[in-house]
């Protein structure tokens, strides 16, 4: 996995995703992300894992909460843009998601703590705390 940043789309398999958003005007990619990484079975997989967070963070940013904003998160705007508010349902479904991603036995997490960087772990809260305000 290319990784340059912890935030949630500082890594390749996020900012592909964000890329996959250009022509969407409704939540089914994202909430197909989601629901993936609810259904994973443990450990989660690093991609399916990178690729929730993303679709959280998509989240956020329509809430107008969004905890990272640059060059990576232009196509997250111009979707959110189109795309109606998301529901509260789907706002539940994108915490628990990034519960989910970010458990102790899986493998993003596991890769992280490998690399001694606790950046991941604030970016995560922050991400969170964005979710559940």
């Amino acid at each position: 996995m290319g990784t340059w940043s912890a935030e949630p789309l500082g890594n390749d398999t996020g900012a592909d995703f964000s890329g996959e958003l250009d022509g969407h005007k409704r939540w089914s990619v994202v909430r197909a992300a989601l629901t993936r990484a609810l259904r994973s079975s443990a450990p989660m997989d690093s991609d399916v894992a990178c690729t929730a967070i993303a679709a959280a963070e998509v989240v956020a940013h329509a809430l107008g909460r969004p905890t990272q904003s640059d060059a990576y998160t232009e196509s997250v705007e111009t979707f959110v843009g189109r795309a109606s508010r998301p529901s509260k349902r789907l706002t539940r479904l994108a915490a628990s998601a990034v519960d989910a991603a970010t458990r102790d036995d899986g493998e993003l997490t596991q890769l992280w703590a490998d690399a001694g960087d606790s950046e991941w772990r604030v970016a995560i809260s922050r991400l969170r705390g964005a979710l559940t305000a």
